[in-house]
């Protein structure tokens, strides 16, 4: 082949949510050798947060072809299918489960993907079980020099090799800098960007929602858009009980505030203070050099995820804002998280991109061989692999939901209900429930 002449790579990725379905086609943009164009195969796992149509769109990454399947019906489709890599964008245990499951369906076989995983975002909880959980793919993507230093520390502390941890940067970064200079049409904009699970309670989201509004009222030359996640009866990575649209219903709204969906990238376009909770979308605002705030006023906790911010410089509450206090991020910091903002993105990606270069032009591949086995985590790996309807050595088990063919339209609409159903009892009945049981 001429050295000018491009291959095209088959490409997969599985993903469970809209946000890792981002992650993970993005990410399999990103990782492409060079001199090389992808054909790009979406499989997304059926769940509670199988996204929508318009989640999907959202997310404005387009695959040559995408379908819902299940764990066994994936599995099937890659003891058929013949791919170059293949990106497993999921929780930890899902990722776990099809390590095990391909394993067993690649058995005997020396030609198969290169296998990535990693993470959607900032990592602040079960560091270990989510490393382990992800341990056994080719290439154990860090979206940051921190994060890929906390992983090999993980993986060499327990004797697992820790050479498939590859340092990049979250794939969903870019947009143009942040000069201040704006349009002189537009007003300064405030954008508060939510979260589904944090905090996790209706009295900390009302009173951040207050605050907010507040703050609106204090500045009313200013615009408050309260960023959204989903819609009421879509999911994300996170189930959201207590969704923001439901909670400022019968709230007195200043004329400049509003609340608003979309791509996280476009409201940045027109963002003069990003204020979150604890978000990638403060990493994608760092990286914009867009003053970015992460809030205080709940405490600076582990269960609020806000601790990972501890000396960026970022961290601030309501009432400084209020006053008109203006955070300057720690350079050596943002560094350290793989924002890039000092220009270095674009190589960002050149250590994966050559390291799957190489496992591709080595010929057989070896078999996959995870941490956990039936061996070193006996009462732990064989949960797992059942929530996926497979055996303890990744075998389907009798009965797992599986087809060869696409459901037909009867059985398209009893899905649709089931999941409605499911949905409805998480997001209504589940927290009555609960706070029926707090009295």
């Amino acid at each position: 082949m001429p050295a000018s002449a491009k291959q095209t790579l088959r490409v997969a990725v599985l993903a469970d949510s809209d946000t890792r379905w981002k992650w993970g086609s993005l990410t399999a943009n990103r990782i492409a050798p060079p001199n090389s164009d992808i054909s790009l195969d979406g499989y997304l796992l059926r769940g509670r947060a199988t996204p929508t149509a318009r989640q999907l769109k959202e997310v404005g990454v387009t695959a040559d072809s995408l379908r819902e399947v299940t764990a066994v019906e994936f599995l099937r489709a890659m003891e058929k299918e013949s791919y170059d890599i293949l990106v497993l964008s999921l929780v930890g245990g899902g990722v776990q489960a099809m390590l095990h499951g391909l394993a067993r369906a690649w058995h005997g076989r020396g030609e198969r993907p290169v296998v990535v995983t990693g993470y959607v975002g900032v990592v602040y909880e079960k560091l270990a079980d989510g490393l382990l959980l992800r341990h056994g793919a080719d290439l154990v993507l860090a979206n940051s020099r921190q994060d890929a230093d906390r992983f090999r520390e993980v993986y060499d502390g327990v004797g697992a090799d820790s050479s498939a941890v590859t340092e990049v940067a979250l794939p969903f970064l870019g947009g143009d800098a942040y000069t201040g200079e704006h349009d002189r049409n537009d007003p300064y904009t405030v954008v508060f960007a939510v979260q589904p699970s944090v905090p996790d309670n209706r009295r900390d989201r009302d009173y951040l929602l207050d605050r907010a509004i507040q703050h609106a009222r204090f500045h009313p030359n200013r615009e408050v858009l309260l960023k959204l996640r989903s819609k009421p009866g879509e999911h994300t990575t996170h189930i959201e009980e207590l969704p923001y649209q439901k909670l400022v219903q019968g709230k007195d709204l200043p004329a400049n505030f509003s609340l608003v969906y979309g791509h996280m990238g476009e409201v940045l376009d027109r963002t003069d203070l990003l204020v979150t909770i604890s978000s990638t979308a403060a990493l994608e605002s760092l990286h914009r050099r867009i003053p970015t705030v992460v809030l205080t006023d709940l405490g600076i906790r582990e269960g609020l995820g806000n601790h990972h911010f501890v000396g960026s410089g970022c961290l601030a509450s309501w009432e400084q804002l209020d006053a008109g206090y203006k955070p300057v991020p720690d350079a050596e910091w943002v560094a350290r998280q793989g924002v890039a903002a000092e220009g270095s993105y674009e190589t960002a990606f050149d250590a994966a991109r050559e390291r799957i270069a190489k496992l591709l032009a080595g010929g057989d591949m070896p078999a996959l061989k995870p941490y956990y086995t039936p061996e070193t985590a006996p009462g732990y790996l064989p949960g797992i692999l059942a929530r996926h309807h497979l055996g303890p050595d990744g075998t389907p088990l009798p009965g797992a939901p599986a087809a060869d063919k696409e459901p037909g339209p009867v059985r398209q609409i009893v899905r649709r209900a089931a999941r409605g159903a499911y949905r409805h009892g998480v997001q209504r009945v589940a927290p009555v429930i609960r706070r029926m049981g707090e009295l």
